[in-house]
Formats: structure tokens, C-alpha cells, sequence
């Protein structure tokens, strides 16, 4: 070894590198586990909250890496491998690929270098909240309070007035988590649907097959279903509005109403009611247009 290595510093950077990567691993676990049970109501918002921290995790770990390595001399000339020149010349097998593993950690760190930049950069450009309640601005949390901590009344005035405009589709509601509404849709004999509101703001849909239980928390065993699920949140925050509530629910409800004819029309790309390949009907409906379209016949 390098005389001119400090060993002390050499090991502080080998932990900040063992640091960086549990923190890395924490990151894919979170992602492989997806949402959770305990997330609760605000499952996606608290679940990228959760990866959000996770990713500023990395981002500082790094940072004490760069940090501890940035102390140590830097080499002239070509860099000596010293005794990890030998590793190839071992001979028994499970040492063999220790310096092929040696050069993939390298790489690995600079890749995760690069990922969590990109990553931080594109999280700190959005603040992954649908609500203004933690913003700092005091004027804009007044605006919170009077278009989504409306009274139940309103709420229920809005979604009957909906439920009137439609003869197939029947909608009712309920409040078992004190005021916020949990409304229950029957579109045909097609699915059923529930919604849970926070004032009139949608914060969570579950879509099931029309003979399933309805709840908010159990998925379709319907594969058909679970992609209608998958769908109507990219539509719930699409139609998403903090000065039109009104609007953005009306619009979701015309959206959902849609898939009226899930099983009956087929797709506008390919013509088919089947996909040759998922074996799904179209699942997607057009945001504009409510076209039926195969999720891989979308884009």
C-alpha cells in the first residue's frame, strides 16, 4: 500500500461507501414494495414523500463520500492495483472474479452518482403535494380553505347533481371517516367504483369487477380491472384542479362513465376488443376525446 495513504481515512471512506450503498439498497426496496397498507388515505402523495427522503438520503451520503475520498492523495501517473493484479491468477473458483467485481463496483458507484444528480434535480423541481397545505404563503392556505374544506352539503349537492346527468351509472354516498365522503359508483353492470374525497378533492380510487365487494383497499382480482384502477388515478390527478374542484370532478365522472363500453368497443388503433398480447380489452380512455385505446395501443 501507498505509505502516503492515511489508513484511517481510507477506512472512513470505505464505511461513507458502505453507507451509500444501503442507502441506495433502501431506495429499490422501497420502490419493489410499492405502496403499502400503512400508507393509509394519501398512499401515493406519502409514498413519494417516503422515496423522496430516501433519494435526499443518497444524495447526502454522497456528498460525506465525495466529501472523505476528495482527502486522499490522488495518484500519478497510472493507477496501481497492487496485489488485486494476482486476483486473476488465483485458482480457486470463487476468488477468480473478485477483480471482474472489483471493477463493476466503480462503475456502479459512478452510475449512482449520476442517477441520484438526475434523480435530486427532477424531485426538486416538484414538491410531490396536490394541496397547497404546506405551502408558506398564508393567502394560499386561505384559498385551501375555501375550495376543498367545503361542507358536506356542497359535497353532496356536486356529486347528486352529477349522478342526475347519468341514467346507467348510479352513485351514493357515505361518510364512515367522519365528514370526508366515500362515494360508491355502479357504472351498468360493467364495474363499480369507490372514491374517497377530502372536502372535493379525490384522494384515492379503487375500481372492481361489478360482482366484487367494494373497498378501498383490496384490489380486482381482475387483471382488467387493476389496469382501469391503475388508469383512473393517472385520471384523477390529471383532471386535478385547486381553483375548479367542481370542475375537476365532473370531468373525472365523465371520464369514468366511459368505460360504459368496456367490453363493447374496441380499440381506435388497432381495431381489436382483445390485445394479442395482454389478452385486456381497451382499459385506457382518452382524456380528451374518450377514445377506448389498449394501454400499448396509446401511445
Amino acid at each position: 500500500m501507498n505509505p502516503s495513504i492515511n489508513v484511517e481515512q481510507l477506512n472512513s471512506a470505505l464505511t461513507s461507501l458502505r453507507t451509500l450503498r444501503s442507502s441506495v439498497s433502501q431506495v429499490f426496496e422501497a420502490l419493489s414494495n410499492g405502496l403499502r397498507a400503512d400508507h393509509g388515505e394519501d398512499g401515493k402523495e406519502k409514498f413519494l414523500l417516503e422515496l423522496q427522503e430516501l433519494l435526499n438520503n443518497v444524495n447526502i451520503n454522497l456528498r460525506d463520500l465525495e466529501q472523505t475520498t476528495n482527502g486522499l492523495p490522488i495518484p500519478t501517473g497510472s493507477f496501481n492495483l497492487g496485489n488485486t493484479t494476482y486476483l486473476s491468477q488465483e485458482t480457486t473458483q470463487d476468488r477468480q472474479a473478485l477483480y471482474t467485481q472489483l471493477v463493476n463496483s466503480y462503475k456502479w458507484t459512478d452510475k449512482v452518482h449520476e442517477y441520484s444528480s438526475f434523480a435530486h434535480s427532477i424531485l426538486s423541481q416538484n414538491s410531490l403535494r396536490r394541496s397547497y397545505a404546506n405551502s408558506g404563503s398564508t393567502k394560499r392556505r386561505g384559498k385551501l380553505q375555501s375550495n376543498h374544506n367545503v361542507p358536506p352539503g356542497q359535497v353532496d349537492n356536486v356529486i347528486n347533481t352529477i349522478d342526475r346527468s347519468y341514467t346507467d351509472m348510479k352513485i351514493t354516498i357515505s361518510r364512515p371517516y367522519a365528514s370526508n365522503a366515500v362515494v360508491q359508483i355502479s357504472l351498468g353492470h360493467v364495474l363499480k367504483a369507490v372514491v374517497a374525497f377530502k372536502g372535493l378533492l379525490m384522494e384515492w380510487v379503487m375500481v372492481k369487477g361489478y360482482g366484487e365487494t367494494l373497498d378501498l383497499w383490496n384490489e380486482s382480482r381482475h387483471n382488467v380491472f387493476r389496469k382501469v384502477t391503475e388508469n383512473a388515478h393517472a385520471a384523477m390527478l390529471h383532471f386535478y384542479s385547486p381553483t375548479l374542484p367542481e370542475l375537476a370532478v365532473r370531468s373525472f365522472m365523465t371520464w369514468l362513465h366511459s368505460y360504459v363500453n368496456l367490453f363493447s368497443e374496441a380499440c381506435k388503433r388497432c381495431g381489436c376488443h382483445l390485445h394479442h398480447t395482454s389478452l385486456l380489452p381497451p382499459a385506457w380512455r382518452d382524456f380528451r376525446t374518450l377514445e377506448p385505446f389498449h394501454d400499448e395501443c396509446k401511445q
